[in-house]
């Protein structure tokens, strides 16, 4: 039986995470209802942030319930099996934090996508809200799945009972 090398493991799901720019959202409508959409996002201080238009379905959805999934998910194209993509999915709570201060994540957003298109978007009805991850699972492949956290420091391989075995990593 072939050891699993946590470390390389650990180091694949940081530079997947790394890699995408857009988040799966799955909130709740006013009917309680399920809604999924997506969102581009960038990662500050272990939260994720999104940007989005008072217009957008998610916008009202996440102002009057703050219980959000997300979904980081490996492209169609570049996936070896369609049956085992990469993929992250967190449970997490979002908060409207408005369109003033938090500069450093504003910064974050113009180096991604262009500082005059986020410009231009700050002046229309767009609110930044910060989405704090509270539990995650990555999985890797068939057999390889994690409880983590979005920056990788909780990081445990989950057997076929269900639970997860903690492997000891350097920070």
């Amino acid at each position: 039986m072939k050891v699993m090398d946590i470390e390389v493991v650990k180091k694949q799901y940081l530079d997947f995470t790394s890699s995408l720019t857009s988040v799966m959202l799955s909130t709740v409508d006013e009917k309680g209802l399920p809604f999924i959409s997506y969102a581009p996002f960038v990662r500050y201080q272990g939260k994720l942030y999104i940007y989005l238009s008072q217009i957008a379905h998610h916008y009202y959805h996440l102002e009057n319930n703050k219980s959000v999934d997300v979904m980081l998910i490996e492209d169609e194209a570049s996936t070896a099996n369609m049956f085992a993509r990469q993929r992250a999915r967190f449970v997490c709570t979002a908060e409207n934090i408005g369109n003033e201060g938090h500069e450093e994540v504003f910064e974050l957003f113009g180096e991604v996508f262009n500082k005059k298109m986020m410009d231009m978007l700050r002046t229309l009805d767009f609110s930044l809200f910060e989405v704090t991850p509270l539990q995650g699972r990555y999985v890797a492949g068939f057999g390889q799945a994690f409880d983590i956290d979005l920056m990788a420091d909780k990081f445990e391989h989950v057997t076929r009972d269900g639970h997860a075995q903690k492997e000891e990593t350097a920070n």
